[in-house]
């Protein structure tokens, strides 16, 4: 494996080809992000000379990669801090919540929480986020809609997560300003 500032590469050799798999830095969630077939250097001219072959891509072991990916050191630190804000960031909404009631401000933290962790990867983003912010998964599920329903927050048909909208970021953005 190779690792900078940029993400991890794990390489794996079939037959006379290298293959590099490329994830960004951050949590491994999934396949990789880039993939690049080369000639591996002890491969012989005739090896490379019909180009790449439905064999060697078949051999591929992309889970193999990503398990070693997510077992990175790296990965495992990277892990933990995106972990942590996203505790911190819910942790803030719940104070909010339970300072101001289902405020833009909260709307949009909730918005802002709950897209980070399906980002990350989260396989049940909305009960961690009800733990958080001490609050039943329903009423979670609930003030997701309002998000939703008030601009905060965009909709990924079946799936969790979105995208916040401007309204969210100027909302935060100014949160931020306010040092609140």
């Amino acid at each position: 494996m190779r690792v900078d500032e940029s993400g991890f590469e794990i390489s794996q050799q079939h037959g006379g080809w290298v293959v590099r798999m490329w994830w960004p830095t951050g949590p491994v969630t999934g396949g990789p992000q880039r993939m690049t077939v080369e000639p591996a250097e002890d491969a012989t001219p005739r090896d490379v000379v019909r180009g790449i072959s439905t064999t060697v891509l078949r051999r591929l072991d992309i889970a193999a990669a990503v398990n070693v990916a997510k077992v990175a050191p790296e990965a495992q630190r990277t892990l933990e801090d995106v972990a942590r804000k996203l505790n911190q960031s819910g942790e803030a909404a719940g104070l909010l919540l339970t300072n101001e009631g289902v405020s833009e401000r909260y709307l949009a933290m909730l918005a802002a929480t709950y897209t980070g962790m399906a980002d990350s990867g989260a396989p049940a983003p909305v009960p961690w986020l009800a733990r958080l912010i001490d609050r039943r998964p329903e009423t979670v599920k609930d003030h997701l809609k309002k998000a939703r329903r008030d601009g905060f927050l965009s909709t990924l048909a079946g799936k969790a997560g979105g995208e916040l909208t401007d309204k969210s970021k100027a909302v935060l953005e100014a949160m931020t300003s306010a040092g609140s």
